[in-house]
């Protein structure tokens, strides 16, 4: 698989396995020693980039993420991810990102992934309590201490990117971005170009909403986060498959499925962007890697662009509460 380069010089395959669905929020997560071959089998397909969060599980992701990825340590990049706080049994108490919680939270990271060194540490959501800068120097001294290599923030908006990176060189920024969540475009893509930082779009097929396995009249378990999503929900998810049905026609036309025509759209925005699509499926992580050599022409992204002019997607992305703690 080709690379590209997030940040100053962090090499990674062109499209990352996102892990979260492994531990949580995804119904039923499935047998762990599956979920280990095929995060490994994800490696002997090219993937090298591989993402993971405390938050997720909690803890225990980390956990799977670090043994999976173990044998082949050295040809990997492992993200993960600070800026929750926890209670003692381990529930999620909301946001921390002080300069002494970050360091408490990097050991247990290290200790969970068996690593000596994090290859990527984002701050997973912007805590309106702590000064960005004291965020950024934070890690800037974990940077220097050999524990982190690189800095990355997630779901932060361009002014907090620009005061970040004034700090400490931001290697990537992870956002929602796909064929129904633009919003990065308006002012995070045009700071990152000109601060040259990488993007690495989680969801980039929608959730799975892209990839055409949803049906409109879908219905979710408690234990699936959509359930809690408008856009998935009723009128909005069946006036939503207009969208399914547009990348369907266009996939058809080119020999692609709708998730390759999804990922590859987001491939031909810039070189500098790393999708990380989420799977507990073997076929689903081939027909995903597929789409690293699928190439649209300018005509194909036209057309694509074009149709989506026309196509008002309902309901939001996130529940409020979520909504609130990003692009901030």
């Amino acid at each position: 698989m080709d690379t590209r380069i997030l940040g100053d010089g962090l090499v990674v395959s062109a499209l990352g396995l996102g892990c979260m669905g492994m531990s949580q929020s995804y119904g039923p997560v499935g047998d762990r020693d599956a979920n280990i071959a095929l995060i490994r089998q994800a490696v002997e397909l090219g993937i090298t980039f591989f993402d993971t969060a405390e938050v997720y599980g909690p803890y225990v992701n980390e956990e799977l993420v670090g043994e999976a990825l173990a044998p082949v340590r050295d040809r990997v990049v492992i993200a993960t991810k600070f800026g929750f706080a926890f209670h003692e049994n381990g529930k999620q108490t909301g946001l921390s990102s002080r300069p002494d919680h970050i360091k408490q939270a990097v050991e247990g990271s290290l200790r969970r992934l068996g690593v000596d060194v994090i290859d990527l540490y984002y701050q997973h959501r912007v805590d309106p309590d702590v000064p960005i800068e004291d965020v950024a120097g934070a890690v800037k001294e974990l940077i220097e201490a050999g524990k982190v290599k690189h800095l990355g923030l997630s779901e932060a908006a361009a002014g907090t990117i620009r005061r970040a990176h004034a700090v400490q060189p931001v290697a990537a920024v992870q956002s929602e971005y796909s064929l129904w969540w633009r919003r990065v475009e308006a002012e995070v893509l045009p700071t990152l170009e000109e601060l040259g930082i990488g993007l690495v779009p989680y969801s980039p097929l929608g959730k799975g909403f892209l990839t055409g396995t949803v049906a409109a009249d879908a219905q979710f378990g408690a234990d699936d986060i959509r359930s809690t999503i408008p856009r998935f929900q009723g009128e909005a998810l069946a006036a939503n498959h207009r969208l399914v049905e547009l990348i369907g026609e266009i996939g058809a036309g080119i020999g692609a499925t709708p998730a390759q025509v999804a990922l590859a759209w987001l491939l031909a925005q810039k070189p500098w962007i790393a999708p990380i699509p989420g799977t507990r499926k073997l076929h689903r992580l081939e027909e995903n890697i597929g789409a690293a050599a699928l190439e649209l022409t300018p005509v194909d992204l036209a057309a694509i662009n074009e149709a989506l002019a026309s196509i008002p997607i309902e309901g939001g992305r996130y529940a409020e509460a979520a909504e609130r703690m990003t692009n901030r």
